[in-house]
């Protein structure tokens, strides 16, 4: 088990407002998809920041279409 940060990516629904993205500071986002989607990139420092994406995802009312563990 890592103690240490890890990337992660987020696959969410719908074009994302710079407003909705600056509620998602320590990820960065990839250019739009052409299917309607906006991908979420970044370091989640442990399982606690996990949590807190996961609940701002909930919060915003943003559909997670999946989520997945990067490569280092």
């Amino acid at each position: 088990m890592s103690t240490g940060p890890l990337r992660y990516q987020f696959v969410i629904e719908g074009e994302l407002s710079e407003r909705v993205l600056a509620a998602f500071p320590e990820l960065r986002p990839s250019s739009h998809s052409p299917t309607g989607t906006t991908t979420l990139f970044g370091l989640v420092a442990d399982s606690t920041a996990m949590r807190g994406v996961m609940a701002r995802i909930d919060t915003l009312g943003l559909t997670l279409l999946s989520m997945s563990q990067l490569p280092d």
